[in-house]
């Protein structure tokens, strides 16, 4: 019953109801927590394929020449500069090129 503390209607003080509920988000926060993982790497690469596209670039193009020029730059690092570092990434592409 205290996990289910701040839930809504029946779900806070009916036992069966409160522990299905609290059972139910215990799965989620379990699943989420890779799924978080998942959904960041993805928003990553779209900010990376967005910025390497201003440069006449796709994102495939862009992280075979990385890897092919030994740039270790992780995709979270890629997007922050290409959101906001447009001036390091420009370098970082014509690093590349």
């Amino acid at each position: 019953m205290e996990m289910a503390k701040g839930y809504y209607g029946r779900r806070k003080n009916v036992w069966t109801v409160a522990k299905n509920a609290v059972e139910k988000a215990l799965v989620y926060a379990y699943r989420d927590r890779r799924q978080k993982k998942r959904s960041f790497r993805a928003l990553w690469i779209q900010r990376i394929n967005a910025g390497a596209r201003l440069h006449g670039m796709s994102y495939s193009v862009l992280m075979g020449k990385l890897h092919a020029a030994n740039i270790e730059l992780n995709r979270k690092v890629l997007a922050d500069l290409a959101m906001n570092h447009p001036e390091a990434f420009t370098a970082v592409i014509n690093k590349v090129k």
